[in-house]
């Protein structure tokens, strides 16, 4: 966020003793500037009461969460070491499963077992915030993303930023109202997304807290070309940021929730809100030039367990 600095001029009068010179003449003053109205802001759509009972829902969830210890934002626990084997194994089970499945045009809840899958081009991160979304919660978005992108940037390697347009990974804030009228939005960004798909993003219901659907081509299956993520505008804050942590690593290639990865974000168990290390180390194997879109976890365990004995040990990434 480039912040702009005003500086205020003072004219400084110096007295002394001189002789008495008369004055050129005044010029012209310069003709005024003209005055460029900026346009109001877009109001705020007024929540239904479907929304509101929402956001209450999750303010009470998240209050919930923190009283049992979850939610963590700790990045290096000190509870929950790892080593190269865990980290291997998590990597496989992350990265080279599938949490849903495509079955008859729609995404079911069904793990199967994968190829690995990451951005080959570079990742263009696009914001679209709904009419309900007030602006002090769009500048403070907008800025933890920005922040979030480039810590995966770092973790990656690879080319990830946040843009104002021309975006191929667009994710949208919006309340359950407009999470129902995106579909013309939502083709418009992505129109070569299928109608079903479409229908299942502005569909799915409030038990979804957010979600990330990222697409490739028929002739590259494995290499993500874009990606729709919807985050509901009634999470408070903690929340909020956790669905941007969790939904933007998965649409990197982590497509996977295993109850077995800890300390992680993948998994279902709400433990951990933010990225931790090793989360980041799992995106660091990810995007090992040595491992390639399209193997298989047998292809790719030996170089998995050798990536991972290299990173474990390592200082922060």
């Amino acid at each position: 966020m480039i912040r702009a600095a005003a500086l205020a001029l003072a004219a400084l009068g110096v007295a002394a003793c001189q002789p008495v010179v008369a004055p050129p003449p005044p010029s012209d003053p310069p003709p005024p500037r003209p005055v460029v109205a900026r346009p109001a802001p877009p109001p705020l759509a007024a929540p239904s009461a479907e929304s509101v009972r929402l956001a209450a829902f999750y303010r009470t969830t998240e209050a919930r969460l923190l009283r049992q210890g979850l939610l963590r934002r700790d990045r290096e626990p000190a509870d929950a070491p790892f080593g190269p084997d865990r980290l291997a194994r998590d990597f496989e089970r992350v990265a080279l499963f599938s949490e849903y499945t495509l079955v008859g045009g729609r995404y079911v809840a069904q793990q199967s077992r994968a190829s690995l899958r990451r951005w080959q081009g570079p990742v263009r991160v696009q914001l679209h915030f709904g009419a309900s979304v007030d602006p002090v919660m769009r500048r403070a978005d907008t800025a933890r993303l920005g922040a979030y992108l480039d810590r995966l940037r770092r973790a990656t390697g690879h080319p990830i930023a946040l843009v104002e347009g021309g975006g191929n990974y667009h994710v949208f804030v919006a309340s359950i109202d407009e999470q129902r009228a995106l579909g013309p939005k939502i083709a418009r960004v992505e129109p070569g997304l299928g109608r079903d798909i479409v229908r299942e993003i502005t569909s799915f219901g409030p038990s979804t807290y957010c979600a990330v659907y990222a697409s490739s081509t028929a002739g590259r299956p494995d290499a993500y070309v874009s990606a729709i993520a919807l985050i509901r505008a009634e999470h408070p804050d903690l929340m909020r940021l956790a669905c941007y942590h969790e939904e933007l690593a998965q649409g990197l290639g982590l497509a996977n929730d295993s109850p077995a990865a800890r300390p992680s974000i993948f998994n279902d168990d709400d433990e951990f809100a933010l990225l931790t290390r090793h989360d980041e180390l799992l995106l660091r194997m990810l995007y090992d030039p040595r491992l390639r879109p399209g193997m298989t976890a047998e292809e790719a365990r030996p170089l998995i367990r050798r990536i991972a004995a290299e990173l474990v040990g390592q200082g922060p990434v």
